[in-house]
């Protein structure tokens, strides 16, 4: 086990593809304990590309804009952005 400096915007899945594209093989998802440490279960030899890694993660997904869709949809439908919350609510 390794232990890294927490990033201040955390995302393990994200954090756990960022390792695996940078060549860093994880034995165990990464965890942090109680006094805020990210510890990761690596090789050794992999400390360095990980502190890398770990240092640039912003741990924030960006969701495809998709209000172009949804309101030509809507359109489609015949119906406005609140009478489908109210559908849906």
């Amino acid at each position: 086990m390794e232990q890294f400096t927490k990033p201040a915007n955390l995302n393990g899945e994200e954090l756990i593809n960022e390792l695996t594209a940078a060549g860093v093989a994880i034995v165990n998802p990464p965890s942090l304990d109680g006094e805020g440490i990210l510890w990761l279960e690596i090789k050794s030899d992999d400390k360095s590309k990980a502190k890398k890694v770990v240092a640039e993660h912003n741990g924030t997904t960006q969701a495809p804009d998709r209000s172009a869709e949804k309101a030509a949809l809507l359109s489609k439908l015949g119906i406005t952005a609140d009478e489908a919350a109210l559908l849906l609510s």
